[in-house]
């Protein structure tokens, strides 16, 4: 008599339903995940204490007011653009870019317009840059 094998069943777990939840874990946590670098520094800004220097008989001041609008020796400018305020100081300085430039900001003036006036100065090689501070207020 010939008796059967019972066929021996191979125990075994299949992985890839495994495998797939944790790459699908990974993909979430990459995903949500925000890489951002904080700073925690504080910045202290100086003060200007020392006299003011001596006038000096010719310089040319660029006044940027509140909203960002430029002057050049007490005269508006008609925009904001950076070519205008180029083109006006070409002119009042008439080809001398050795003069003394001094800008003078309103405290609540947008930084950008600052920097576009120090940078247009900086393109027509104005040498002499400096910027008007006021004393600090003494503490009470």
């Amino acid at each position: 008599m010939k008796f059967r094998r019972q066929s021996q069943v191979e125990d075994s777990i299949n992985l890839t339903p495994l495998i797939d939840v944790v790459f699908l874990l990974l993909i979430f946590f990459m995903v949500s995940t925000t890489f951002t670098k904080e700073t925690h520094l504080s910045v202290d800004l100086p003060e200007a204490e020392g006299a003011p220097s001596a006038e000096i008989a010719e310089t040319i001041e660029i006044l940027i007011n509140a909203d960002g609008s430029y002057a050049v020796n007490g005269q508006n400018l008609v925009n904001k653009k950076s070519t205008t305020l180029s083109s006006a100081l070409e002119k009042t300085a008439g080809g001398n870019f050795a003069m003394p430039l001094i800008i003078t900001a309103d405290a609540k003036t947008p930084h950008q317009s600052v920097v576009t006036a120090m940078d247009v100065a900086g393109q027509l090689g104005f040498v002499k840059l400096s910027i008007t501070t006021r004393n600090p207020q003494p503490e009470t």
